[in-house]
């Protein structure tokens, strides 16, 4: 059935109006946590719908809503509120910058609305998560007000075009940028203990990560980068992700001892290199270059013959080696999955 006309499920035991309590034992403890979940019923306002004052957690996520009930304003225990896939605009979403009786909040998912403007969340002085992905949102302007409690931001899938005004947020762990216009990775150097980056899918030519050296995990898929130099002092990364660029070799790899996962899969790459030191490589992606020798790759992997358990060459000239699978199993004893052939 089609995802768009699909019946809203069943409800609930109790209606909509019920509310689940994280703690069974509880005996009507106002101070107990209690979750509202109406996420896809197709909702086009609250009014049938009771939100008791103990509420601290509210999801309305995949409804019709294209504005905010006032009484939510109300709900000074809640600590988590996903609005995701509604219909709402700036002029919408405007109210909550009022909301003090929710300056509490710690988590506020708007992703996948009608926005295209960041929306002032100033009063939020604890919070945490903040999701404006899938949105129309052209540029970052606003995320200065917003508290530097924050651990995750994610602004994926909008029209933003330059890294700004994020230079507060000294306590980011996870920054997910991808799917914008971006060309210049900037405005990060202060982001000291982010650990996770994702800038797939812009417009980036050069990696510049501003001397953070504590990500574990950063992705640069689909961009316009020609080089890998610029990750050699991430001495903490434990996942890169490359592939669908123009890098033409691969290097400034081998200080990176902790890294797990590699994927440099399409791209322009005729050998493998710089990764002999590398001895916790797990899962390495090459499919879709240009590499001609099997032996090499055997050779450039030695570090991590024990580890390795996931490798992808499919679409190389060295791929089309008779007993190339053969091969590869012989040199790595624990390997699980070569291309699409799964080993038990």
């Amino acid at each position: 059935m089609d995802e768009q006309t699909r019946s809203p499920p069943p409800l609930p035991p109790g209606g909509p109006n019920h509310v689940v309590d994280d703690d069974p034992t509880a005996e009507d403890d106002t101070s107990s946590s209690t979750l509202l979940d109406l996420s896809s019923y197709q909702l086009h306002d609250l009014d049938s719908v009771e939100l008791p004052s103990t509420l601290t957690e509210l999801d309305l996520t995949a409804n019709r809503l294209s504005s905010l009930d006032a009484r939510i304003s109300n709900l000074s225990n809640l600590k988590k509120l996903s609005l995701r896939q509604n219909l709402i605009n700036d002029a919408a979403v405007e109210p909550i910058s009022g909301w003090h009786a929710l300056s509490g909040l710690e988590e506020l998912v708007l992703r996948d609305n009608k926005l295209t403007k960041i929306p002032d969340v100033s009063i939020f002085k604890r919070l945490l998560v903040f999701d404006i992905s899938f949105n129309e949102i052209t540029t970052l302007h606003g995320l200065s007000n917003a508290s530097n409690t924050l651990k995750e931001l994610y602004v994926s899938k909008n029209e933003v075009t330059k890294i700004e005004e994020i230079d507060h947020f000294v306590e980011l762990q996870i920054l997910e940028l991808g799917s914008n216009k971006l060309r210049v990775m900037e405005n990060l150097q202060t982001l000291t203990n982010l650990q996770e980056l994702w800038l797939g899918r812009n417009r980036i030519k050069v990696v510049n990560l501003c001397g953070l050296k504590c990500i574990k995990k950063i992705s640069v898929q689909s961009n316009r980068l020609t080089s890998m130099k610029g990750f050699e002092e991430c001495i903490a990364l434990e996942e890169l992700y490359l592939s669908h660029n123009g890098i033409s070799k691969m290097e400034g790899l081998s200080s990176l001892i902790h890294l797990r996962v590699l994927d440099v899969s399409s791209n322009k790459l005729t050998s493998v290199d710089d990764i002999e030191k590398l001895t916790q490589l797990e899962d390495l992606w090459l499919n879709d270059n240009q590499i001609e020798s099997l032996e090499s790759v055997s050779e450039a992997v030695a570090g991590s013959r024990e580890k390795l358990g996931t490798i992808y060459l499919e679409n190389n000239p060295c791929a089309k080696s008779p007993g190339y699978i053969t091969a590869l199993r012989q040199v790595f004893p624990n390997i699980e999955q070569i291309d699409s052939n799964v080993f038990y």
